[in-house]
């Protein structure tokens, strides 16, 4: 019977020993091997950038066409008039043409993004664009305007009705979220850009209380009396006043009435009557009063907090207020007692952020925490509240902060980003999370990647770009020194007007 695995008596033995050191040995010059190049070429970290989809104007030899986020080219410039991109996450773009700016006529059209009409059963399909206090555009980005037979209505970016074309005009009211002012047979109304109807129309005049549809809206009726109604549609005031202040809060209103200026709550009844000339605003159970152009704090009873001694107050929080004095800036508490003291030259609460910005007039920047603790000086290049960071220049370096003012790394603010601006003796480069070089120090200026995966390099005057791995895409080639941004989809640059939001391939 053959024997399974059976040596033979002359063939020499196998050493075991002598095989497991051989195998050893192996296992040790492959791991050398093995770091060796690692060694030589040091593992990058480098990962993929992830960008939702979302489309760009861009301007290209006198012509306008659209980009994705990745800088492809999705409707070539061929159009002669800017295309607005109301939602830049939906393929739904404006466009205007036989423009007559003499007798103001236009033809308004909306495409897809392989340029075929949307909305065709209507004349006319527009943006809704709003302008804030700052001239900043903005556009709706649930409804658009549509007309047919001279009425407008709204449709959705689905094309699905909101409201009938049965208006006379339908217009944003200026710097107000979420309120468009409709015209019908003379009257004015309100509705939201779901098409709910909010007034009726039924007044000469409709403004907004302030710049926040939550405070409501101060209507005019046809005797030339004002009222308020809110976003939910109650009438807060009746409309008996010659005028209403846009002055608010803790349901108390500023009005005028049969030539006095008072103070009355949502039943009509009078808190405090002539003693200011103004009220800048309502905070809690306080106001800030001005009578002969000087500012002061006042109880909602009637009740002298702080004289009208100062050339301008703002509230901040609790009890404490930032005062004028003497040209200068600081923070004072109700009991009238100084906080900060008066050196700074202008000085705002960021209410959103929590922080107090005061600058100096040295023309740096001192920012303060909730407890008025300075604790960044420097020059603020940028105040971000999308990624909740500041970023400062601190002598010759760019840091950055959290709203706490506590600083953070790149890598820490920019989680998503792949590689992270570097400087070093005069020189800017690229490192991934790890702080591994991706892109060696060879540029003279540097922005950090953008949202898009793009960062910006200048060398000798120029500027140009590299992709989310640290490839050049633009060899630094533009002059931008107009640019208060720089800022690169692949080849495209952002242009100079801010306002207008679109990139281009030109130089200047």
């Amino acid at each position: 019977m053959a024997g399974r695995g059976r040596r033979y008596d002359g063939e020499p033995k196998l050493n075991i020993k002598k095989v497991l050191a051989v195998l050893i040995l192996l296992i040790v010059i492959i791991m050398c091997i093995v770091l060796i190049f690692k060694f030589a070429t040091p593992e990058s970290d480098v990962e993929t950038k992830v960008v939702a989809n979302s489309y760009i104007t861009v301007y290209s030899g006198g012509k306008w066409g659209v980009i994705n986020s990745s800088g492809e080219t999705i409707i070539e410039p061929t159009y002669d008039d800017m295309i607005i991109i109301p939602d830049p996450s939906k393929a739904v773009f404006i466009y205007q043409s036989n423009v007559d700016l003499e007798n103001n006529t236009y033809d308004s059209k909306a495409i897809d993004d392989k340029s075929k009409e949307l909305f065709s059963g209507y004349d006319k399909v527009e943006a809704l664009q709003n302008i804030d206090s700052s001239n900043i555009i903005s556009y709706d980005t649930n409804a658009l305007k549509v007309s047919k037979e001279g009425k407008y209505g709204l449709i959705n970016f689905a094309g699905k009705e909101l409201l009938a074309c049965e208006y006379d005009s339908i217009t944003p009211l200026k710097g107000v979220k979420n309120s468009l002012l409709t015209s019908k047979d003379g009257k004015y109304g309100l509705v939201d850009n779901s098409g709910n109807v909010i007034i009726e129309n039924s007044y000469t005049e409709i403004e907004a209380l302030t710049n926040r549809y939550e405070d409501g809206y101060v209507v005019k009726d046809e005797n030339g009396n004002y009222g308020l109604i809110n976003y939910n549609k109650k009438q807060v005031l009746e409309c008996k006043y010659s005028e209403i202040l846009p002055a608010c809060g803790n349901e108390l209103y500023v009005v005028r009435e049969n030539g006095s200026l008072k103070v009355v709550d949502t039943n009509g009844q009078t808190k405090v009557e002539n003693k200011f000339s103004d009220v800048k605003s309502i905070d809690g159970n306080n106001m800030i009063i001005i009578n002969d152009g000087k500012y002061g704090i006042m109880g909602t009873e009637g009740d002298t907090k702080v004289e009208a001694t100062y050339e301008d107050l703002s509230y901040v929080s609790g009890e404490n207020y930032i005062a004028k004095k003497d040209g200068k800036y600081g923070i004072i508490n109700l009991a009238n007692e100084t906080l900060v003291e008066f050196n700074y030259t202008n000085m705002i609460y960021m209410k959103d952020e929590n922080f107090i910005e005061a600058d100096r007039e040295d023309g740096q920047t001192d920012l303060l925490n909730n407890n008025f603790e300075v604790k960044v000086t420097g020059i603020v290049s940028e105040i971000n509240g999308t990624n909740g960071y500041v970023k400062v220049r601190v002598d010759d370096d760019y840091k950055y902060y959290n709203f706490r003012l506590e600083e953070k790394t790149a890598a820490e603010v920019f989680t998503t980003n792949t590689l992270f601006l570097s400087e070093q003796n005069g020189k800017y480069g690229f490192v991934d999370k790890n702080g591994v070089v991706i892109v060696d120090y060879i540029y003279d200026d540097a922005t950090e990647q953008n949202y898009y995966g793009y960062a910006a390099v200048k060398s000798n005057g120029k500027w140009g770009a590299i992709d989310q791995t640290g490839k050049v895409v633009v060899s630094p080639s533009y002059d931008l020194n107009q640019n208060t941004v720089i800022s690169f989809i692949g080849k495209w640059h952002l242009a100079p007007d801010l306002n207008a939001n679109y990139y281009t391939d030109e130089n200047e």
